[in-house]
């Protein structure tokens, strides 16, 4: 991350002028911008998943529908951008989150309802999020716009536009009587066993793509605060350990796990009240899982220059 750090810092040094320090557009009568500017700065915000576990009622269906905004958690991080003529953007971003879903918030789910099966299904799981990514951003207001001449204010409020590529760890877990246990090292669905050659084990560390949308509003000549909203496509159904058919629980015992393994995967065979058994439904493959954060960004810019008469 640090050679991506220098990247950014060498393309932004190579776009400043070569003579002077050019304005790009006037702030007031004090101060204005040039072409290239840094800004760095530190994210606060909520962060939630979207996977097979917990939902409401009826047939679980993608994003807003099966979304329970209670199992938000906190999200911390930092950025650092190079931004060219206010418009255009290469941002170097870290997070460090959490999420997390629980079947039990369907108690209340009428048991005639087919979303009582997950109910039944009593399962849980939270994670640690650690995140990396390298975002574009593009502010449209700025794009063809000229605001060079000083009887054109720049506007306060800019919105924008923001995807890239995100590298990510997770380690899925599950509170049964009090305890955590890590769910990967158990193979819960089969997943390196010889008798599912189909189910590989998924990895901890894997890419995704962020995508987004938000707001910055200039508070001052060098500070900026945004409101944003990330939402991240993955390429794994198993962010919460569950994605296809639950196996015969006498498998653990053939495929090399610890005898602390096998006791945890079975203990965590026993937690459905009904609905398990080798080959019932556990989760659904056809929809990976997905994680979003709603952040609150204050940053520094670098890049103002004051006017000299």
């Amino acid at each position: 991350m640090k050679k991506l750090f220098y990247l950014i810092a060498i393309l932004g040094a190579a776009a400043l002028p070569k003579e002077g320090t050019a304005q790009f557009y006037f702030l007031n009568d004090s101060y204005y911008y040039t072409p290239v500017t840094f800004e760095f700065g530190a994210t606060v915000g909520g962060m939630n998943c979207l996977t097979d576990l917990g939902g409401k009622e009826g047939i679980g269906k993608e994003f807003t529908k099966d979304l329970n905004f209670g199992n938000t958690n906190a999200t911390v991080g930092g950025y650092f951008t190079a931004m060219y003529k206010a418009a255009v953007g290469l941002r170097l971003e870290a997070n460090f989150g959490k999420v997390s879903a629980f079947d039990s918030v369907l108690k209340t789910v009428p048991k005639t309802d087919i979303a009582r099966n997950r109910y039944n299904r009593n399962l849980n799981f939270q994670s640690s999020i650690r995140e990396y990514a390298i975002m574009a951003e593009i502010h449209p207001l700025y794009l063809f716009v000229n605001y060079a001449l000083r009887d054109q204010a720049p506007p306060k409020f800019s919105p924008y536009i923001l995807g890239g590529i995100g590298f990510y760890s997770f380690n899925p877990q599950a509170e049964i009587n009090g305890r955590l246990i890590d769910l990967q090292p158990l193979s819960t669905e089969g997943q390196g066993f010889k008798e599912f050659p189909d189910r590989a084990v998924y990895k901890l560390k894997q890419t995704n793509i962020p995508v987004g949308a938000g707001f910055r509003y200039d508070a001052s000549p060098t500070v900026k605060i945004r409101g944003e909203f990330v939402y991240r496509m993955l390429s794994t159904d198993y962010l919460d350990d569950v994605s296809k058919t639950y196996i015969d629980p006498n498998l653990f015992d053939r495929n090399g796990l610890t005898d602390a393994q096998i006791f945890d995967a079975k203990l965590l065979y026993s937690q459905p009240t009904s609905g398990a058994g080798p080959g019932r439904r556990r989760g659904n493959p056809t929809n990976n899982d997905s994680y979003f954060s709603f952040n609150l960004k204050v940053g520094f810019l670098i890049g103002t220059e004051r006017i000299r008469e």
